[in-house]
């Protein structure tokens, strides 16, 4: 599912960068404005609403259904492991029975020297 997601999108963002590269600016129209050329405002002027106008806000939509998609879909992945099926190993507690840095004797040195207890 993702996959095709991807190549949609992927699609869509060339074919929008192609459309918007194809259109002509804004900055055309002002030349008409000073009497030079033939100006393309036929309908006013922002003009009709032209194939390329259309096209852009169709690839728009597109693009961002995709990315609302994919991101949607990679945020709720059920990710499966192997680690998932063993169990976590038991970790042994803390025992501060261990000598200190400073002292040389060994844990079993200094049980030894400890008196039995009497009863």
């Amino acid at each position: 599912m993702s996959l095709i997601l991807i190549m949609i999108h992927v699609i869509a963002s060339i074919a929008l960068i192609m459309i918007v590269l194809l259109q002509t600016g804004k900055g055309t129209d002002m030349g008409a404005a000073f009497g030079g050329g033939s100006s393309q405002t036929l309908f006013g002027s922002t003009g009709a609403s032209t194939f390329l106008s259309k096209a852009t806000t169709v690839a728009a939509i597109i693009f961002m259904i995709t990315s609302l998609s994919l991101a949607y879909l990679s945020s709720h992945k059920k990710e499966k492991s192997i680690m998932m099926e063993n169990q976590a190993p038991i970790e042994q507690p803390f025992s501060p029975d261990v000598s200190d840095k400073n002292n040389s004797e060994t844990p079993a040195q200094s049980q030894s020297e400890i008196p039995p207890k009497s009863e």
